[in-house]
């Protein structure tokens, strides 16, 4: 971690020397100097800070050493910070003053050059006392990951089959075993199988961890049921769950950790505590034991060999066995040891494992796990430092991959090496901690990419042990207010866990120190999650003064209607999340914000956009782009011009407002290469044909959604190979056009044709003219088609058409009098809903329709009166 952050400290210190000389900016005489001797320092020390974070372990003193490096290497970063910050200032402010202005940023150097150097030689000096040993890092390298596990006989206990019923309230398994056995695992594959899923009216899973508060703990399972209960804090918890799930058969799942009724219930609980399993009246205990030594040794093998050759299998068996019994039976440890092993090659590097001090820390047997350690030790020292940060998210917390990125970037854990953008880096730092097990329960994309995740809670731990004077999570209430101003002074980063009737903590708190606030109900911070607050009807505009703040998230708060002007001032700001919330307007001098990377404003109330938004070229995220009506102080279509860096969704709307493709054409969206899902919302007028032909994308776009387009004809990059990476479309109120654009050519796998009024025929022009038609398409959606009358496919020659189709929706299609039978008899349809279409649903009715048997195949048939 301190390998980390003095890495940062260089980079910065180099920035300034570079900024320097770009700027022309002349320095207080000696500090050019000054700077270059603490970076020679710096480095010096960072040489032997991998033998440091070793031996902190076992050695006090060398743990206390390394706490001063961090706090120094903190303090010099924010200084250096603030001086980058300044320089920033005049490239924004113009040259008008700059001489003035020079002067006063060159003078703070001195400053901070005398308190950093004497800090710096003093620690410098105490680590000749340590006989350091030198070392390097290496580059991360990206694995792949495997579990396996087996659970017949816990889900046969939750179904009845193995056990008897209780009079006097539901049957409770407890599953028992120390942390890494894979209890909750074990729980989450029970409770996700389709039999137990099909069994419980109401299935619950709660996370019971500390602090114990039975409070949460009932808001959470009234939460997570299914009916719709209003509840108010002073009511009886008790009472209200045995009413929600009085008379049903229901599953609870306590995770890590009642008088409940309910004949053929079940609770489900995992602890690593037999008192527990007293406490709660347990009916059958599950215990989960060691693996034996074969098993063990079965599952490294499968991890550690992976795609390893015969011969090397061969060399490193024996070593292998031998590391996989120190794991002692436990799996978190085995899989995380044998994700550690995959990376290494040689022989030497197996030894030195085995032989590692870490197995003789006694510590460890009782608090982390020695696997963890030395996982963690071969992490990249980048990687180390962006590990430890989770330890700010409390436990069993869903981690948003993105969200989580963004506040390693605000924190300048992300490097960028003018080939790969930080967001990169973040990712392949990320899915190297996922490859080594340091996240799980993974949710993905379509395209199998890792979007959320949980830390087990022995990571956790770890995450914590490592942090432990620098991450906090903390329950604030008023009670404790003249012990926060005290606590706020010692930590970098904090999570704030507030109740609902505490009013503004943040004036109590004394936070100079911190870097990073994430707080649900709630200021020298680098990032402040501030989301899901209703509390917050305004921002101070004291903002302002956060110079070092990089992330701000303000998503959800439904009480704020504005931000201040100050807010401009935040200079080095690369995060603005407002998505969700009722502000109107954005302040007028956005454009000050060149850093800003992120601005993630995603069904807000704003009507338009501040001009200066067109000249932030680092942009990657601008979720909705709205062409003004208001003049020259908000954006036109034009602004888009130099926005090439935007990437995933853009929603381009009020495109009424543009009155001909010249200005069109300014936008460049032929040049947004990193495009991935486009919006065009048109205004319904006629004539805009002209502006939609000069509004092409990039052909790397994988959506498009139509909206609104009020022309008769559609654009000619429709009608072509322009659209060769699209798979999914959306037409939607275009209702003026009387036909469908020729799209059999694209290899869309998802189509929407909605509330197309005008379209009254779709037959062979629909399908193009290539041998193999809608090569990929899977869900063919058809909505709202009010004048519709006629589907059909007629072929003079035999071709492929839609040979992937899927799923098939015909939703309010009152006219429509059939559907082809090549689509109904010659595609591996498995899905055909249809609704609210009288005629459709007469004629294909399985049991009586005329043309029933024409779909009696498709094993899933939905109708209307089957939806309600």
């Amino acid at each position: 971690m301190a390998d980390a952050l003095l890495s940062i400290v260089l980079t910065r210190l180099a920035s300034v020397v570079e900024q320097q000389i770009r700027d022309e900016l002349t320095l207080v005489l000696g500090v050019e100097a000054e700077i270059q001797s603490l970076t020679d320092t710096l480095r010096s020390i960072r040489d032997v800070l991998e033998d440091a974070e070793r031996r902190q372990v076992k050695e006090k003193s060398v743990q206390g050493w390394l706490e001063k490096l961090k706090d120094m290497a903190y303090q010099m970063d924010d200084v250096v910070d603030e001086w980058s910050t300044a320089i920033l200032q005049l490239q924004i402010e113009g040259a008008e003053s700059a001489s003035m202005s020079k002067k006063k940023v060159s003078s703070c150097i001195p400053s901070l050059a005398f308190g950093i150097k004497q800090q710096l030689h003093v620690i410098a000096s105490q680590r000749s006392q340590f006989n350091f040993i030198s070392s390097l890092s290496e580059e991360p390298q990206r694995f792949i990951t495997t579990s396996q596990l087996d659970i017949p006989e816990v889900y046969g206990h939750l179904l009845g089959e193995t056990c008897q019923e209780t009079k006097s309230g539901p049957y409770i398994i407890s599953i028992v075993g120390t942390g890494g056995m894979g209890k909750t695992t074990l729980a989450q594959l029970a409770y996700n199988h389709p039999e137990v899923k099909a069994h419980f009216d109401e299935r619950i899973w709660v996370c019971v961890s500390d602090p114990f508060d039975p409070i949460r703990i009932f808001r959470r399972l009234l939460k997570s049921s299914k009916d719709n209960l209003l509840i108010s804090i002073f009511g009886s918890f008790t009472t209200k769950i045995q009413t929600c799930i009085a008379g049903k058969k229901f599953l609870i799942v306590l995770d890590d950790h009642s008088q409940l009724r309910g004949v053929g219930s079940r609770i489900l609980s995992t602890t690593r505590k037999e008192s527990v399993v007293k406490m709660v009246g347990t009916t059958y205990t599950h215990s989960l034991e060691e693996l034996s030594r074969e098993q063990a040794r079965a599952l490294f093998h499968q991890i550690a060999f992976f795609e390893k050759s015969r011969e090397k299998v061969e060399e490193l068996k024996e070593i292998g066995e031998n590391i996989a019994d120190k794991c002692k039976g436990l799996p978190l440890a085995i899989k995380t040891l044998g994700n550690l092993m995959r990376s290494k090659h040689n022989r030497e590097e197996w030894e030195n494992v085995l032989c590692s001090e870490v197995w003789q820390l006694d510590e460890f047997e009782r608090d982390i796990s020695p696997a963890l350690l030395l996982s963690y030790h071969d992490l990249p020292p980048a990687i180390q430092r962006c590990f430890s940060f989770c330890a700010v998210f409390p436990k069993d917390s869903v981690i948003v991959r993105a969200e989580l990125i963004k506040l390693w970037m605000a924190q300048s854990y992300l490097k960028s090496d003018g080939s790969k953008e930080m967001e990169m880096v973040g990712r392949t730092y990320f899915e190297y901690l996922a490859a080594r097990s340091f996240f799980q329960d993974f949710e993905k994309d379509d395209d199998g990419n890792i979007i959320r995740c949980k830390m087990h809670d022995i990571v956790h731990d770890f995450a914590q042990f490592l942090t432990q004077n620098e991450c906090f999570i903390v329950e604030v209430d008023n009670q404790k207010k003249g012990s926060m101003d005290l606590f706020f002074q010692k930590i970098r980063h904090a999570t704030l866990v507030v109740r609902e009737s505490t009013p503004n903590f943040a004036s109590t708190c004394n936070m100079k120190n911190l870097h990073t606030l994430l707080a649900k109900k709630a200021f020298d911070s680098r990032g402040i999650d501030l989301s899901r607050n209703r509390l917050i009807e305004e921002l101070p505009k004291e903002v302002g003064k956060l110079i070092h703040l990089r992330y701000l998230n303000l998503s959800l708060c439904y009480s704020l209607r504005e931000l201040p002007e100050t807010i401009c001032d935040l200079y080095n700001l690369q995060t603005l999340n407002i998505q969700e919330s009722i502000i109107r307007k954005l302040p007028q001098a956005m454009g000050k914000l060149i850093n800003l990377r992120h601005l993630e404003n995603y069904n807000t109330r704003l009507k338009g956009l501040p001009k200066g938004i067109g000249r932030l070229s680092s942009l990657q995220t601008l979720d909705v782009f709205i062409v003004s009506s208001h003049g020259n102080d908000e954006c036109q279509i034009g602004d888009l011009r130099n926005l090439n860096n935007l990437r995933g969704r853009l929603s381009i709307q009020g495109l009424d407002e543009v009155k001909d493709a010249g200005e069109a054409e300014k936008a460049e969206l032929k040049n947004k290469v990193h495009l991935q899902r486009l919006e065009l919302k048109f205004g319904g007028e006629e004539g805009t044909k002209g502006v939609a032909e000069a509004l092409q994308p990039h052909p790397n776009l994988k959506s498009l959604d139509i909206f609104n387009y009020g022309d008769r004809e559609w654009p000619n990059w429709m009608m072509g190979s322009s659209l060769a990476q699209l798979k999914i479309l959306h037409l939607r109120f275009c209702i003026r056009c009387p036909c469908l654009p020729p799209l059999g050519n694209c290899i869309l796998e998802e189509l929407g044709i909605l509330n197309m009024h005008g379209v009254q025929y779709i037959g062979s022009e629909f399908l193009g003219s290539s041998s193999t038609v809608f090569p990929k398409l899977k869900e063919l959606r058809i909505s709202n088609m009010k004048e519709l009358k006629q589907w059909e496919i007629k072929e003079k020659e035999e071709r492929s058409i839609m040979p992937c189709l899927n799923d098939l929706t015909m939703l309010a299609c009152p006219k429509l009098e059939g559907l082809p039978d090549h689509v109904l008899q010659r595609t591996p349809l498995q899905k055909l809903y249809i609704k609210y279409s009288p005629i459709l649903e007469r004629r294909y009715r399985k049991d009586i329709g005329e043309d029933g048997h024409k779909i009696s195949h498709i094993p899933e048939v939905k109708y209307s009166y089957s939806w309600d």
